[in-house]
């Protein structure tokens, strides 16, 4: 068993390890990850073994992308929406199998949970190999998942880690929860395990704390910030008083290296420059507030269609407000509306239309 830094890892090394049937511990957006060819049966059976999971459990694959989705399991016209709605993210799409991949990672149903991942790392690692991955945390059966290698090789014994053939060490992982689970082979979308991200169905997420909202608020704009370089993104936020709103703000804020987000209450709207860290080419955060707005009229006089230009991202808190300027956005940006009601004390409901 080797242990090298992700920053030393040499791609011609993992796959080599791969076509051996060898067993790769490698950092995943959830957790730790163990990570075998899919297609290899006797790779697959020596993660059961590691695992010392049941016979007939499935085990999930990660593809690096929707040609490969497509190519080992069946996703009909009717879940393609979805799935272009939910990946690459954290979640598990359980959809029926073509049987293309060892029949051990398959459930009794014929179904398979597939993993494309919003994490670069993984995305190439199975890219550059060309065949899916297994998808399932390194940790033994009905164990914790693991977030640093010193905890996960402590927890092992060497008959455990005699089946490791590399560890990829990323140091500590943020502690994230293992990946949502949903299944498309019902007529109605089932939530099998819910992780970090909650939802209630396709286009509504459920928050029980701020960082929970701050953590979908972030999933939401990193999976459209590739458009921000072709046309300006506009969250229009709705939502009564003490719905989230301004911490939804903070969380897209944070995600782009905005730290310093002050409510625009009393002056309308506040200008922030995003720091460039390869974040698709956004230029600027611009967060409004309209709640102090009273007649149409007004929206003459603030200057808003001159932020509605490529590189600029809109966050508009009391967007109900907006009435029929918002066509006006709509004809220039890519608009996203967002619903923010409470469900109870501490939790909401975030619906997301465009």
């Amino acid at each position: 068993m080797r242990i090298i830094s992700r920053k030393e890892v040499v791609g011609a090394d993992i796959i080599r390890c791969f076509k051996k049937g060898r067993l790769i511990i490698s950092p995943t957006d959830t957790v730790y990850g163990l990570l075998a060819d899919a297609q290899n049966n006797d790779a697959v059976k020596n993660l059961t073994i590691f695992k010392n999971r049941p016979p007939g459990k499935p085990v999930s694959i990660f593809v690096s992308d929707f040609d490969m989705l497509s190519k080992y399991v069946e996703a009909e016209a009717k879940n393609l929406n979805v799935l272009r709605e939910l990946l690459p993210g954290p979640f598990t799409i359980i959809l029926p199998s073509k049987h293309l991949v060892s029949p051990l990672l398959e459930s009794e149903k014929g179904t398979l949970g597939v993993r494309y991942p919003d994490y670069p790392f993984i995305n190439q690692i199975t890219a550059e190999y060309g065949k899916p991955l297994t998808a399932t945390s390194a940790n033994l059966s009905s164990h914790t998942p693991h977030y640093s290698v010193d905890t996960l090789l402590s927890s092992l014994p060497n008959s455990k880690k005699d089946l490791i053939d590399l560890v990829i060490d990323a140091g500590k992982l943020p502690r994230n929860k293992p990946s949502t689970v949903v299944d498309l082979t019902t007529p109605q979308i089932k939530i099998m395990r819910q992780g970090d991200i909650l939802l209630k169905n396709i286009h509504s997420f459920i928050s029980e704390s701020p960082s929970e909202t701050k953590r979908i608020a972030q999933y939401l704009v990193k999976k459209n910030i590739h458009r921000v370089s072709q046309e300006p993104l506009v969250y229009i936020l709705i939502g009564n008083l003490g719905a989230g709103k301004t911490v939804f703000v903070k969380g897209i804020g944070e995600y782009l290296g905005v730290t310093e987000i002050v409510s625009p209450t009393f002056v309308i709207y506040y200008e922030y420059d995003i720091p460039q860290k390869d974040k698709n080419k956004a230029q600027k955060l611009i967060h409004a507030d309209f709640y102090n707005i009273s007649e149409i009229e007004e929206f003459d006089h603030l200057g808003m269609e001159r932020y509605l230009k490529k590189g600029n991202i809109i966050c508009i808190e009391w967007g109900e407000k907006a009435g029929a300027f918002i066509d006006v956005f709509k004809k220039k940006a890519k608009v996203f509306m967002i619903e923010m009601n409470h469900i109870d004390r501490g939790k909401r409901e975030i619906k997301v239309r465009d």
